[in-house]
């Protein structure tokens, strides 16, 4: 299993210069990737990376008609967490759709957030 603490400490690092967060939305629908989580039964993971190169590794199959879209951290601070919340989601962080990708739960992810964002 990957060290969570590293792969989640390098996440932030990534993160902390930008101030912007990865996702895949649809260029139609612009719906945002949110699947089923592989390590928890019945519940949804929403895939996040640091950069848009290693999101755009993933615009491919069941995913080409996904982009890279950035989030900043203080939209995603003041308008994500209440529906990820509301619909039970977690993290994952710079995913790759393996067994062993970190997914963190939404107030320990938001923690670590607030901790690197630059007001």
């Amino acid at each position: 299993m990957k060290d969570t603490n590293q792969t989640l400490l390098t996440f932030l690092s990534e993160v902390k210069p930008t101030q912007q967060l990865w996702a895949l939305q649809d260029t139609k629908s612009e719906d945002w990737v949110v699947l089923d989580s592989l390590n928890y039964e019945e519940t949804e993971v929403m895939p996040l990376w640091s950069s848009a190169e290693l999101a755009a590794v993933h615009c491919t199959e069941e995913w080409k008609d996904y982009l890279p879209a950035a989030i900043t951290l203080a939209d995603w601070l003041e308008f994500w967490i209440d529906d990820l919340v509301k619909d039970g989601v977690v993290i994952g962080i710079n995913w790759i759709g393996e067994e062993n990708d970190l997914e963190i739960d939404l107030p320990e992810f938001t923690q670590s957030l607030v901790d690197i964002e630059v007001l």
